[in-house]
């Protein structure tokens, strides 16, 4: 999840929070009656009114936390009741202070603090102030004296609401029970823990929770023992974690399902067994099935393949109600949004796909992030690059036919769209602010890492860099590494100086690769390639041009049948072409795990588009990525393109063929006029009613799952007739619209493109029967496609009550956010939905997760015109302060709506095309 570069927004000095984010005010009167009991309370040291408003605290950090102050230890006591409103509880932290000092900065975010104190060594307690200082959450410590140098331990008494927006400690409601989940990653811990929230910062926790009798408690330790806390209450008492950073940490307590399984047995790696088990919402832990069939062995391949045994005591898999994730890696707690995991026992080709992904990964961080710990954010990619990697690695021994490392070619192909901006950012860049941090979620971090490592892992050899990434783990193991720390390790144990250039340049620069390159056979019987590298740039692009480039891992095929590998390491290099003879065609990315693009000479792409069939699945991807970057680029005609569109149809795997749609989605919705249109559906109906009439009763998941991406396709950017009859038809079968419900007349893989076509075709009456449905049908996957299906109404009519629905508390803060942004790539109504957003863009911040309010920006990434990105510009001129971290989705949003208008007339030509291809 990354992103970004300079985002803060200055939180001014001095948050008198209320009055209450000073010590000294006391507890409401809930939290006073849940409270735990205090004999003797020290009284709270706090400055006088005047002073604190006149205090100066010009130093607080706005990164990271001062050197010199690290805790070693946090014994964590709440009451967590979610049918209440409000928790409250104490923290003891024993810190070691390097230096005398008479205050400290510790993280806390909207916290009541009742009693704060300094336990010395010698048992004198100093009474302290704690004051929230920045809107982030960076909080000042002041002690009534200076402490020496050396341990002590700070003791807060404390209470604070539950988060309603999916933040830190949050509670959600669904079907009349309450429950409270804790999201703590990146920096939320601090809203429900006053600590050290970084990282780097790895202490042990001891963990007890005061929860209603018999409802279930999670935490990252074992559950020890239950007593009775009176008043209907239980504390229930977890075992000593291993050093953790704040941001893993899981408490979770309501009314949930346990799903008991037979322990993971023990291996070579691992001499005890692991406990597993599941959790999920009253009613719904039947579904917890599948993903706890598959877990043993999915554990089983990760300690396999990296030598190390899994590293916590239990597991435990969660599903939360409501999440703003699609999940997190809380060690031996890992929790879901529900949506994901409670699939049932046959789930659809495409749910089923999502779950494996998503779940290899997360337990891949139990290495990657969880055992050795970026210290800071800057280093983000060392937990979720690797784990994205550990994802096909893991997957492709679970089953081998899956078709993973496609999956994962695919990912990595994506996010060469994000790094074509000059707003993007590099994989490993600084971080100063705490607003800024969760920019650094994103494509970058996540699938350009995957593809670097892939190349790497590729070009070098797995039995060269798997033993050094083995090494990495052994070494940091329980601590905290960074990206040198990575390189030195990597460097000593294969010997190898490029492969650490190779990372060192691909992660500490932004941008694509792009290789330019010529075969030059002017010499008689010594054919060469020369190469150019530079920076990827499309038409219309801010980029400057650069002295840039990059160590690449460079492999190119040609005619002659031989594989040629080579470092690259100049602007500019010559390569001869084996065997003298010029080469009748050149694949310049052979084996397709480069994380580049390149260019050849119209006759050379005309070779290879022509042998399409003939390359690795991979390699037609490549070559996929690369014409659509040289059309965009300006570099390739239209007819070219066109004829590649059509080889990739005739493929043999669902990612080659469906890789060009989402380029044709675009171009359809930006550049296609209305004349065109029947051309447009013509061409579309010729590449791709064969394929879904051969795929429609396929038993292979893949097939169907290609069948399902490409009906949505046809109803949906090409509106043909027929593929939005049969959606409709499954979509008014399925929700019992004017007729007996089917159940079975729709799997989960259509729900958003059948229910977008009922929700345009069937009438306004279907709106309502579908929000009805809502609250009938306990299905989180179809409650987040029919709010996205909802917000695809492309009526008039119908947007007061779509409006209305979206900030009512019958939506879910998530399921909000993406009706929002559906409605507003919808031409008919886009107009209208974009007045609507500006009007009551305060309350539409307030509906959606914190987690991603810095995604606003990103609701107008439909548009490609000039006054409407004047009217985005502005409305975050007048309003971005609420959405705290927003430049950066800002930045990227206006430079992408710059490059849709820069492209109109090579898009509209294409377009114009179309009649030609199709005939």
């Amino acid at each position: 999840m990354s992103s970004r570069s300079l985002r803060c927004l200055l939180a001014a000095a001095l948050l008198a929070a209320a009055g209450c984010g000073l010590a000294g005010c006391g507890p409401s009167d809930k939290t006073a009656e849940t409270g735990p009991a205090k004999s003797d309370q020290k009284p709270v040291v706090q400055a006088p009114a005047d002073a604190a408003e006149q205090a100066d605290y010009s130093d607080a950090p706005e990164g990271r936390l001062p050197e010199g102050v690290r805790p070693q230890a946090y014994r964590l006591d709440l009451v967590l009741d979610p049918r209440r409103d409000d928790f409250s509880g104490s923290v003891e932290i024993d810190i070691q202070l390097a230096s005398a000092a008479d205050h400290i900065w510790l993280h806390g975010k909207d916290l009541q603090v009742s009693d704060i104190h300094a336990t010395l060594p010698d048992g004198k307690q100093v009474p302290a102030e704690y004051r929230e200082v920045l809107d982030s959450g960076v909080a000042r410590v002041g002690f009534a004296e200076k402490l020496p140098a050396g341990s002590f331990t700070l003791h807060i008494d404390y209470s604070a609401a539950f988060d309603r927006n999916l933040a830190g400690l949050f509670k959600v409601e669904e079907k009349g029970d309450a429950y409270a989940l804790a999201k703590s990653e990146s920096i939320q811990a601090r809203k429900y823990l006053p600590g050290f929230d970084e990282p780097g910062l790895k202490a042990p926790f001891d963990i007890s929770l005061t929860v209603p009798a018999g409802y279930a408690a999670v935490s990252n330790g074992a559950e020890l023992k239950r007593e009775p806390a009176g008043d209907g209450m239980e504390k229930v008492t977890f075992a000593t974690t291993l050093p953790m950073p704040t941001y893993l940490l899981s408490l979770s307590t309501g009314p949930f399902d346990v799903v008991e399984r037979a322990a993971i047995p023990p291996n070579k790696y691992r001499s005890e067994p692991i406990p597993l088990r599941g959790f999920a919402r009253k009613g719904r832990g039947q579904d917890m099935n599948y993903i706890l069939d598959i877990t043993p062995r999915m554990v089983e391949i990760f300690e396999t393949q990296l030598q190390r045994p899994y590293p916590f005591e239990k597991l435990d898999i969660v599903a939360a109600p409501q999440w703003p994730s699609g999940a997190t890696e809380l060690s031996a707690a890992i929790t879901y949004r529900e949506q994901r995991i409670l699939v049932g026992d046959k789930p659809a080709p495409g749910t089923r796909l999502a779950l494996v992904e998503v779940h290899a990964h997360e337990l891949a961080h139990m290495w990657f992030g969880n055992l050795v710990t970026p210290p800071w954010w800057d280093d983000l990619w060392l937990k979720e690059g690797f784990s994205t990697w550990g994802e096909p690695l893991a997957l492709t021994i679970f089953e081998p036919q899956g078709g993973h490392d496609l999956n994962a070619a695919t990912a990595a192909i994506s996010a060469m769209q994000l790094d074509s901006l000059a707003s993007t950012r590099a994989i490993r860049e600084p971080v100063t602010d705490n607003h800024d941090i969760r920019n650094a979620y994103d494509a970058i971090t996540y699938s350009k890492s995957l593809g670097v490592i892939n190349m790497v892992d590729s070009y070098f050899g797995a039995e060269r860099f798997r033993p050094a990434l083995g090494r990495y783990i052994e070494t940091f193991a329980g601590g905290v590494a960074d990206s040198p720390a990575f390189y030195q390790v990597i460097g000593e144990e294969t010997n190898t100086p490029e492969l650490t250039e190779t990372f060192r340049s691909f992660v500490e620069q932004k941008g694509v690769p792009q290789l330019d390159l010529v075969v030059d056979c002017s010499e008689e019987g010594a054919a060469k390639l020369l190469v150019r590298q530079r920076r990827y740039k499309p038409l219309g692009s801010p980029i400057k041009d650069a002295d840039q480039h990059w160590s690449i891992p460079f492999c190119f095929s040609s005619s002659d049948g031989v594989q040629q590998c080579q470092m690259l390491t100049s602007v500019e290099e010559e390569i001869d072409i084996p065997g003298g003879a010029c080469p009748q065609w050149l694949m310049p990315n052979a084996q397709g795990s480069g994380y580049y693009r390149w260019s050849v000479a119209e006759d050379q792409w005309r070779a290879l588009i022509e042998r399409f069939a003939d390359f690795s699945p991979t390699e037609q991807l490549s070559v996929i990525d690369s014409a659509f970057a040289a059309f965009e680029a300006g570099q390739l005609s239209e007819p070219l393109l066109l004829e590649l569109v059509q080889q990739s149809a005739r493929a043999d795997k669902r990612q080659v063929i469906t890789a060009p749609l989402r380029y044709l989605q675009k171009y359809r919705q930006h550049y296609l006029a209305e004349k065109d249109q029947p051309a447009f559906l013509n061409f579309a109906q010729n590449l791709y009613l064969p394929l879904l009439e051969r795929t429609g009763d396929s038993p292979d998941s893949d097939e169907q799952l290609l069948n399902s991406e490409l009906l949505s396709f046809m109803a949906l950017v090409a509106g043909d007739e027929d593929a939005r009859k049969t959606l409709r038809d499954k979509a008014t079968a399925f929700t019992g619209f004017k007729r007996e419900r089917d159940a079975e007349a729709l799997d989960s893989d259509l729900y958003e493109a059948a229910l977008t076509v009922a929700v345009q075709d069937a009438g306004d009456d279907f709106l309502d029967h579908l929000i009805k449905m809502r609250s009938e049908l306990d299905d989180p996957r179809f409650e987040n496609a029919s709010a996205n299906a909802i917000g695809g109404s492309n009526s008039p009519r119908q947007l007061e009550t779509i409006h209305r629905l979206a900030l009512s508390e019958d939506m879910g803060p998530r399921e909000a956010f993406g009706l929002i942004q559906r409605s507003l790539a919808e031409p008919a109504v886009q107009e209208q939905n974009w007045q609507w957003l500006q009007q009551n863009f305060p309350a539409v911040v307030d509906k959606i997760p914190a987690q991603i309010r810095r995604h606003t920006p990103s609701f107008a990434r439909a548009f490609c015109d000039r006054e409407k990105l004047g009217e985005l510009q502005q409305l975050f001129k007048q309003q971005g302060k609420l959405t705290a971290g927003y430049q950066r989705s800002l930045a990227q949003t206006e430079e992408q709506i710059q490059l849709c208008m820069a492209l109109k007339e090579k898009g509209q030509a294409l377009m114009q095309a179309l009649p030609q291809a199709a005939n």
